[in-house]
């Protein structure tokens, strides 16, 4: 039982549970037993290309979504066209403070592949309970992020409502630091309305405390700045 076959299982379980399909409905979409889908779950017989992109479409995921990274891999580029702030890596994290229910709501974005000198493939996963299983969140994105000589662009698609749209601007990426702060452009649902919160940026997890959530709220300086320049901005 490789360690990669393990992990991509239970990828896959996760997935599957999050879209409420049972065993026999897998099986039934891929035309494979029930028993060899629970091995495959369980790391317990390989899966070859070909049944990994019949699961994929199953469970209405991107196939790179059940990938497995091995530890230490780096998906973006340390070259001169990846900004350092994002240098080395293969996930980062972001936070925002939702207001309607005052809460932190927490991040955590997978590069999937390169597409360009200067673009990747990514996934995000907003609003989970534990770190262990991010997969399973209130909402998924996939897109793409882009970076420019001052700016670093993400553009995101809702992964199971297409025409939810989202975009977040993260600036002077190309300055290292332990954290970045970008502005988060969607549309709200509850109440229907387009939206720009601030979304702080990290290579690392944060401590999740009221100091962090403070922090991510609108401050005075916020409103001043609003006020002066009458527009929201990248800070």
């Amino acid at each position: 039982m490789s360690e990669i076959s393990k992990e991509i299982g239970k990828l896959i379980r996760s997935f599957r549970k999050r879209r409420n399909m049972t065993l026999d409905d897998l099986s039934r979409i891929i035309c494979k037993s029930k028993s060899t889908i629970s091995k495959y779950e369980k790391g317990e017989i390989p899966l070859d290309i070909e049944t990994l992109y019949d699961i994929a479409e199953a469970l209405q995921v991107h196939v790179e979504q059940l990938l497995y990274a091995l530890p230490g891999r780096t998906a973006m580029s340390a070259g001169n066209n990846s900004p350092a702030f994002f240098a080395g890596c293969s996930q980062f994290y972001s936070y925002l403070f939702d207001g309607r229910n005052n809460q932190l709501t927490r991040c955590v974005f997978d590069v999937l592949s390169e597409t360009s000198d200067s673009a990747y493939k990514i996934m995000m996963y907003m609003n989970f309970k534990d770190y262990d299983n991010y997969h399973t969140c209130e909402n998924t994105y996939w897109g793409y992020i882009e970076h420019y000589d001052a700016l670093t662009h993400i553009q995101l698609t809702n992964q199971d409502s297409p025409i939810e749209k989202a975009s977040v601007q993260i600036l002077a990426s190309y300055l290292d630091a332990d954290t970045k702060w970008g502005l988060f452009n969607g549309f709200s649902s509850r109440p229907m309305m387009p939206i720009a919160i601030k979304m702080l940026f990290s290579k690392t997890r944060l401590h999740e405390d009221a100091a962090l959530a403070q922090k991510l709220k609108v401050s005075r300086e916020d409103i001043r700045l609003l006020k002066l320049y009458n527009m929201l901005s990248v800070l």
